[in-house]
Order: C-alpha cells, then structure tokens, then sequence
C-alpha cells in the first residue's frame, strides 16, 4: 500500500548513507533520513506544534552518498514522495508495521542556512544559457 505524500519538517539525527551491491551494474544507494513533521498552528505567541509526527524518509539515488554531507540535523525540509507501509516481524516473531516516506524529491528550505555554494557545471550549458551562471 502506497499514497502520495508532501509534508515539511526538521531532519532530527545524522543522514544514515547504505550502498548495496547490484550484480555487476553501479551499487544502489539510498540515503535515509528521520524527520519530523510538525503541525505548526498560529498561536497569540507565535505558533504551537499540534499533532506532529516523525518518520524514516528514504531516497534512492545514485549521488546518494553526496547528498549525505548536505542534509544536517535541525535542517528544514520539504519532502514529495509516497507514504508505504512495511510489515515485518521483530525477534519474538509479533508482527510490526512501519510507515515510511520513500521519497521522489527532498528539498532543502532556507530556515537557519548561513550560505549556499553552488558547484561549477563542466559542460557548456552554462554558456548558452548566461542567466544560469
């Protein structure tokens, strides 16, 4: 079972990288991230969290392991993906059900950034385009 999912949130530990073989083809690489995803409601002080909730966020990618260095504890987010459930048994053999995010995109939200670097493209694209430099 899957749905859509957007939510934001805050990435509350260090980004978990894993690399699996496949076969003779390029490793598979997933990155996994534990977010929280708030409910902030506008409050006379400011805003008031109700009804948060945080879940594993999962995105297969190969620049996976770059990604890594990026995402930090505390940083904001903004997650499209699908919500999927995973049902497994735990070492008494009870059966347990997970709910994740299996992300398409996770975008970084500016709250609490400092500055941003961006890298040099080695293609020519940048020259056509004088905007995009």
């Amino acid at each position: 079972m899957s749905t859509h999912f957007y939510g934001e949130g805050n990435i509350g530990s260090t980004p978990e990288f894993r690399e699996f073989p496949n076969g003779n083809d390029e490793p598979r690489r997933v990155l996994r991230l534990n977010v929280y995803f708030d409910n902030p409601v506008p409050t006379k002080d400011g805003y008031e969290d109700r009804g948060g909730f945080w879940a594993p966020v999962e995105i297969w990618h190969k620049d996976a392991e770059h990604w890594s260095t990026l995402y930090k504890p505390r940083m904001r987010v903004q997650v499209f993906g699908r919500e999927e459930r995973d049902e497994w048994k735990d070492d008494k053999d009870n059966l347990r059900t997970t709910y994740k995010i299996n992300a398409r995109s996770i975008g970084i939200l500016p709250y609490r950034i400092e500055a941003v670097t961006l890298s040099a493209k080695p293609d020519s694209a940048d020259a056509q385009h004088p905007a995009a430099g």
